[in-house]
């Protein structure tokens, strides 16, 4: 159960992120003070926000049951190789082959500083 609330906060922060880069690209735009009412048609970024609160709270929760020295890493870098990929997916972004190495030294460089905590 604690991986799974870990995966899930990877997932929802991530995801988060999507949307608001969704919420911010054209047509959309970032609510002005001429516009307030703007905010409230701009879904994604609630959305966005809502997900960023739930990663928080599913980070906390993975807290609960994992050491931080544990829970940290594997959250900040799955979310960090999860946005290269959705970035790559989603909005077509450059995915060169150096991107998949960083992801794939991230990737090794987790599971050593965790192999012998979890």
């Amino acid at each position: 159960m604690k991986w799974l609330i870990l995966v899930l906060g990877i997932l929802a922060n991530a995801s988060a992120s999507v949307l608001i880069k969704v919420a911010m690209s054209p047509p959309r735009r970032f609510p002005s003070l001429s516009e307030p009412m703007a905010a409230l048609a701009n879904w994604p970024f609630w959305l966005g926000l809502g997900l960023y609160g739930a990663a928080f709270l599913l980070y906390a929760a993975a807290l609960a049951r994992l050491p931080l020295n544990v829970a940290h890493p594997i959250l900040t870098s799955g979310a960090v190789a999860m946005v290269a990929l959705f970035s790559f997916v989603f909005f077509r972004e450059p995915f060169h082959w150096t991107t998949g190495a960083g992801i794939a030294l991230v990737v090794a460089g987790v599971v050593l500083l965790t192999a012998r905590v979890a």
